[in-house]
């Protein structure tokens, strides 16, 4: 079945993975403050608290993830640095 296209795996490390995860997230939180305030019937309260919420948890997210990728990144760059000079030590710089 040469017709059928090879399903490969979505990255969502990638900056469009990441993209529409921020907007699809802000989206639903929107969402659900519009549908309680709406329910509800306040002010848009409900929906500007939901939305400040998810974006603080997106940022927060994101600083994470970063975090945790340039310490992986360190940690590759030592190993390599000990590897290619076993006499020294990878706290030297």
């Amino acid at each position: 079945m040469k017709l059928l296209l090879k399903q490969t795996r979505v990255n969502n490390e990638d900056a469009l993975g990441v993209a529409i995860e921020f907007a699809m997230i802000l989206g639903v939180f929107f969402a659900a403050g519009w549908a309680l305030d709406a329910a509800l019937g306040t002010v848009p309260l409900f929906m500007i608290v939901f939305t400040v919420i998810a974006a603080i948890g997106l940022f927060a997210k994101s600083k994470y993830r970063y975090d945790a990728k340039m310490e992986a990144l360190e940690a590759e760059r030592l190993e390599r640095r000990a590897a290619a000079s076993p006499a020294e030590s990878p706290e030297i710089r």
